[in-house]
């Protein structure tokens, strides 16, 4: 089937997005939303059917789904100030409301006599020139990646199973992070046991990032290295290995891979603030991730009013930044727990505002909760605080913080002889976190 809508032509069996005679780059999640969305124009899609047919169900959060909304409008000519084609229904859901025409594929000659013959025929993968997607792709989303499916080095077939598993398990704990566009297990297991070219494979899947990695198993130890790298230039960003005794395969593989996702999260935001800082007309999310990059190098004095500035100045563009709500909440909350200034009572007061604007546009922000009971612990509130931080660890189960400030909360009720295994617990998932001294 072919949809056509302004000067664009959405081909869902060859999984193509035609602007006028060019082809445009979507990443698969991206073109199965559009699909939905399209076929489902005559009604108003809600928040959960979006999840449930796209993501299977699984948690995803509110800043997760609007990026990847963000990125559909983008491809088609749209944005959310416009809402020409993608309209956002408050407390509603999303439909999508463009004038469509739906031509049955065998009439080529219809879509050839609109928009004339395709540049490209057929499946929009390798075979494509490479300079000519480059200059028809969209840029590549922030935090965009692929996680390729890890390289089994021994060639044990019994150990594909636990080689897959962290693989998958991986793409699901990055797109957790806050902002992240990961692509979807089912593409990225297509270039599994395949000698690839990372620069083709970010055009292709229109991403800034791919993580790639292997796993070798010996007599009694494990060892997994992992590589982060810029598909732009491709210089490999980051490295890691880990090797632990083989103990427990599935208590390994969640180990493996939160110790992964946590680092990664501190990596990528690096990453990502130090190309903001060469961007000449920064935006909010530009101006986020170079806030919580201070955020991320410790709690002093310098780097607190570093980061709060940029935080500042990302609200002043986008009062409705959750990220930016979020980071100021965090830092606000750092100053207060920490005595860090006389007013230290009212730093916890305005953190908790932050969080409750933030929780408002974003229920199931789990940095969120975890933040807020931080502040409620701070603030002789700390049984709700654990619940907060319980919530978070709900949402995501790789935030070491919110084990932390469990053990903190349980330290001020008079429960320290508790706190010790989840300090334990937020060591085990980020042990090179540089909050550990807590």
């Amino acid at each position: 089937m072919r949809y056509l809508f302004g000067e664009y032509a959405f081909d869902t069996d060859l999984r193509e997005l035609y602007r006028g005679a060019h082809v445009v780059t979507v990443a698969p999640q991206v073109f199965d939303l559009l699909d939905y969305l399209i076929r489902n124009r005559e009604r108003v899609v809600s928040k959960d059917d979006l999840i449930n047919t796209i993501w299977n169900g699984r948690v995803v959060s509110d800043a997760a789904l609007t990026t990847r909304l963000n990125v559909a409008r983008s491809v088609i000519g749209d944005s959310g100030e416009k809402q020409c084609l993608i309209k956002t229904l408050q407390r509603k859901g999303f439909r999508f409301v463009g004038a469509v025409q739906e031509v049955q594929r065998p009439a080529d000659a219809a879509l050839t006599a609109k928009f004339g013959e395709p540049s490209f025929q057929g499946f929009s993968g390798p075979d494509r020139s490479d300079a000519a997607a480059a200059t028809m792709s969209i840029s590549p989303p922030r935090l965009s990646m692929v996680v390729l499916p890890f390289a089994n080095f021994g060639g044990d077939p019994e150990q594909d199973y636990f080689v897959d598993g962290v693989t998958e398990s991986l793409t699901t704990d990055l797109s957790r992070i806050s902002g992240s566009f990961v692509i979807a297990r089912n593409t990225a297991f297509t270039f599994k046991s395949r000698a690839v070219d990372v620069k083709q494979i970010g055009r292709e899947l229109n991403v800034r990032y791919v993580l790639e990695g292997s796993v070798q198993r010996g007599s009694n130890r494990l060892r997994v290295n992992v590589q982060l790298i810029d598909v732009e230039t491709g210089d490999h960003l980051w490295a890691e290995r880990f090797e632990k005794p083989i103990a427990d395969l599935f208590d390994m593989q969640d180990e493996i891979v939160s110790r992964l996702a946590n680092t990664l999260n501190a990596q990528l935001i690096q990453v990502e603030a130090r190309r903001a800082g060469r961007s000449t007309h920064p935006d909010a999310m530009d101006l986020y991730f170079q806030g919580w990059a201070y955020e991320n190098n410790g709690t002093t004095a310098e780097y607190t009013t570093q980061a709060q500035a940029f935080f500042d100045r990302a609200l002043a563009l986008d009062p409705g930044n959750i990220e930016a709500l979020v980071g100021s909440a965090r830092v606000e909350a750092a100053i207060g727990g920490n005595l860090m200034r006389d007013d230290w009572t009212a730093h916890l007061v305005a953190a908790e505002a932050f969080l409750i604007r933030a929780l408002s546009l974003a229920p199931n922000h789990a940095r969120a909760h975890s933040v807020l009971g931080l502040v409620q612990s701070f603030t002789n509130r700390a049984i709700q605080g654990i619940v907060e931080c319980e919530r978070a660890l709900a949402l995501d189960h790789n935030l070491a913080d919110a084990h932390a400030f469990i053990g903190l909360a349980k330290f001020f009720l008079g429960r320290s002889e508790e706190t010790e295994a989840h300090i334990h617990e937020a060591l085990r998932l980020s042990p090179r976190d540089n909050n550990a001294y807590r």
